[in-house]
Formats: structure tokens, C-alpha cells, sequence
């Protein structure tokens, strides 16, 4: 699973999760973001955020649940 094939199955569910704009709000890109199987349904991804600087000003996490193409705030165990 990469970020381009979770940014496409969420595209009904949180469309503009990943626009231009939002990543550059954030200070972020595509390739920003990084993936952490947890199991067979869900992928938790990472990406920093960054100020207009460059300073790291936290960390964005969803978990992306493959059954219902979502991206959810809570972690599955």
C-alpha cells in the first residue's frame, strides 16, 4: 500500500485531505507521509509538520482502515 493508492481510495471520504493546498498548509508533501502496516485492514501513516520555517510543529497521524476507505484519529490494536 503506498500513500498515492490510500490519497485515491479516500478520495469520497476525506477529499481534501491530501489537496496542494491543504499539504502546503502543513508543510507537507506526498512523500512526507509514512506508512505502518498494523494489520490486514489498517495502515497507520505519519508525516511531520512543518511552520513556513521549517520547524517541526508536530506530526500528522490517521489510521486508514482498507475496508471502509476511510482515514480515522484513533489507532487500531
Amino acid at each position: 500500500m503506498t500513500i498515492y493508492e490510500i490519497k485515491e481510495r479516500t478520495q469520497k471520504s476525506a477529499p481534501y485531505f491530501f489537496t496542494k493546498n491543504a499539504l502546503k498548509f502543513f508543510g507537507q508533501t506526498m512523500q512526507s507521509f509514512k506508512i505502518h502496516k498494523i494489520d490486514a485492514e489498517h495502515y497507520e501513516i505519519t508525516a511531520p509538520m512543518k511552520d513556513k520555517d521549517g520547524r517541526n510543529m508536530g506530526t500528522t497521524r490517521r489510521v486508514f482502515n482498507a475496508i471502509t476507505n476511510e482515514l480515522e484519529t484513533t489507532r487500531h490494536d
